[in-house]
């Protein structure tokens, strides 16, 4: 009975929802629109989110969003981050560029929870052009529920790390 007592208290610590994490933000033209908005939502749920821009809606290329919070996040050990284009493909895929970011691209509450839960992603891309407000919503209540679940996912995550290391995947 105490080790089932100090396993829910251990879990209820660990819960993302109680913890309050730091979260550096992105976006292109296509996506700043929201940005704002997904800023406010995790900050309602007690994060600290860094906005590294753009603050205008002029013209801007989503690599350079993606690098500058993909190496604040490798920088600062123990931060996420949010990315947002139209749809969120450019993003993601700019992000899967740097070794040590698993950054997931999610349209729906089921790839962000498994996204955490399964791949352990440590940057969520989003598309505006793609999901509303309530889904937007759905989606990170979603991400920040979820923990990584470990065990035979650990193994998984750490070939998807180790992918970066070898550079080039060409025969």
């Amino acid at each position: 009975l105490k080790k089932i007592w100090t396993q829910k208290i251990y879990k209820s610590i660990m819960r993302k929802e109680s913890i309050n994490m730091k979260y550096f933000i992105g976006a292109d033209h296509a996506g700043i629109e929201i940005k704002s908005y997904v800023k406010e939502l995790f900050e309602e749920r007690g994060h600290e989110v860094v906005d590294l821009g753009p603050f205008s809606k002029d013209r801007v290329d989503y690599p350079d969003y993606a690098s500058k919070v993909c190496k604040k996040v490798l920088e600062e050990q123990g931060t996420m981050g949010i990315l947002i284009c139209g749809s969120g493909l450019g993003m993601s895929m700019a992000a899967n560029k740097f070794d040590g970011i698993r950054a997931a691209l999610c349209h729906n509450e089921y790839s962000a929870r498994m996204a955490r839960k399964h791949n352990d992603a440590n940057v969520i891309c989003l598309g505006e052009r793609v999901s509303g407000h309530g889904m937007i919503e759905a989606i990170i209540k979603s991400w920040d529920k979820t923990e990584f679940e470990g065990g035979r996912h650990s193994g998984r995550v750490e070939k998807i790390n180790a992918l970066g290391k070898i550079g080039s995947c060409r025969s």
